[in-house]
């Protein structure tokens, strides 16, 4: 994103916080902003659009920031996961994205309504995929339930425990105390056996996913198959092959895959006298890219 639009973008965040985002008009986003209408077009369609920007733009930077928390660290550390969810509601609340999400809610805009509805979906999608790090693949049945009840329990914890404490609420607290709740939870449905949703239920709420994703690992199966099909006979072929394996086996079928292994593997893979050509290292650097940008 060049700086000029992320200046647009960040010059109507300040107007939709301060004036709300219904009140705030296109032409205040001109003249505060200092651009054209046509500078305007030339980068959203509308006000909605780049109102989608935005939140696109300010949950890709937290994001960044909440996998970097598990770097070094092991995923079923449940600190961890108290320390990542501190962070994302840290990050709403610095933003006002609550009160902005309230508005589209109460909105009749089906775009944006949809485009809220898609992110709450996104959030219980990573929330059962961290539930299946820390409580482990047994649970895994259940867990699609106990992150809706996280979701409940935790909005109104805050909220109740905001109005009660103001400015003094600590958020940590309130996280910790929710987090502590599903723990219990877990386990009891797990030894009753209670589910009431499949956890393949997300994706069909979530299609393009698993498309995606699909889509993903075929490219990343050719491209790994190609440069295995190069070291046939070479006298280091046994742990090239297990570089590569690792990278595959973390990336298709890790619930949470480490970056920093990643990463250190490729430039294992990329170092000294590699037999591998640079087209198809290339390749898998840009598949290790696009899977942590869409992986969220």
């Amino acid at each position: 994103m060049n700086d000029r639009k992320q200046h647009v973008i960040e010059m109507a965040h300040q107007l939709f916080i301060d004036k709300g985002f219904q009140a705030t008009s296109i032409q205040d986003i001109l003249e505060y902003s200092g651009i054209s209408k046509g500078t305007f077009y030339n980068y959203f369609s509308s006000k909605n659009e780049l109102l989608i920007a935005l939140i696109k733009t300010i949950y890709k930077r937290m994001e960044k920031d909440r996998n970097e928390l598990l770097i070094g660290q092991d995923p079923s550390n449940i600190e961890i996961f108290v320390k990542q969810m501190v962070l994302q509601l840290k990050t709403n609340r610095a933003n006002k994205l609550f009160s902005l999400f309230e508005e589209v809610i109460f909105s009749n805009d089906p775009d944006l309504k949809q485009f809220i509805k898609e992110g709450q979906l996104r959030t219980l999608h990573w929330l059962t995929k961290r539930f299946a790090d820390i409580f482990g693949e047994t649970k895994k049945p259940y867990l699609l339930d106990c992150a809706i009840m996280f979701v409940g329990i935790l909005q109104h914890n805050l909220k109740y425990y905001t109005l009660a404490h103001g400015s003094k609420a600590s958020i940590h607290k309130v996280v910790h105390y929710s987090v502590e709740r599903v723990v219990s939870m877990v386990n009891e449905v797990a030894e009753t056996g209670d589910q009431l949703m499949e956890p393949t239920l997300l994706n069909k709420w979530l299609p393009e996913c698993n498309k995606t994703r699909q889509t993903f690992q075929k490219d990343l199966n050719h491209t790994v198959l190609s440069m295995k099909k190069t070291l046939n006979h070479m006298e280091e072929q046994a742990k090239y092959i297990e570089l590569l394996d690792f990278i595959q086996d973390e990336l298709i079928h890790s619930t949470n895959p480490r970056e920093y292994l990643i990463k250190s593997a490729l430039s294992s893979l990329d170092g000294g006298q590699t037999p591998f050509g640079e087209t198809d290292l290339k390749e898998l650097n840009r598949l290790i890219v696009r899977f942590f940008q869409q992986d969220q």
